[in-house]
C-alpha cells in the first residue's frame, strides 16, 4: 500500500503532460461522441461538448487540467493496482493449479523431491565433457 501512495504522489502533472491528457481524453471521447452521432443517440451532445472542452483546453490552458489529471491519473494508478493482481490470481488458478493436480494425478515429480530411503546421496552426477573455449565465448 506504501509504493502505492508514493506512486500516486510521484504523478507528473507538467505542462506537457496536462496537455498530451486534454488531447488524448479529449480524443477518446469525441470519438465516443461521434459513434454515438453516428448511431442517433442522444447523449452524443455530451461527449462532443466536454470533447471540445478537454481539447481547447489542452491546446490554450493546459495546466487548467492538472487537477482533473492529477484525478484520472490517480484512479488509473490505483486500478492497475488491482488489476495485477487479479489478472495474476486469475493465471494462477486457470494455468498453474490445474498442471499441478494433473501432475500430482499423474505421479509427476518436476523438482525430484521423492525420498528413497535406500538411496545414499541424491547427488546427480553429470558427464564429464572437454572443455570447449568458443561453447562460453557464444552463449546464445
Amino acid at each position: 500500500m506504501k509504493e502505492l501512495i508514493t506512486e500516486i504522489s510521484h504523478i507528473n502533472s507538467s505542462k506537457k503532460e496536462c496537455r498530451k491528457f486534454g488531447y488524448s481524453v479529449g480524443s477518446v471521447l469525441l470519438i465516443i461522441g461521434l459513434a454515438l452521432l453516428y448511431f442517433e443517440k442522444s447523449s452524443a451532445v455530451y461527449f462532443l461538448s466536454i470533447a471540445g472542452i478537454l481539447i481547447i483546453l489542452g491546446f490554450m490552458l493546459p495546466a487548467s487540467l492538472k487537477p482533473l489529471q492529477k484525478i484520472w491519473m490517480g484512479i488509473s494508478v490505483i486500478l492497475g493496482f488491482i488489476m495485477t493482481r487479479v489478472i495474476l490470481t486469475f493465471l494462477f488458478y486457470i494455468i498453474v493449479t490445474p498442471v499441478a493436480l494433473i501432475a500430482k494425478i499423474a505421479g509427476k515429480d518436476f523438482l525430484n523431491l521423492k525420498i528413497e530411503k535406500e538411496k545414499n546421496s541424491y547427488w546427480i552426477f553429470r558427464e564429464k565433457k572437454e572443455y570447449n573455449k568458443t561453447e562460453t565465448e557464444k552463449q546464445y
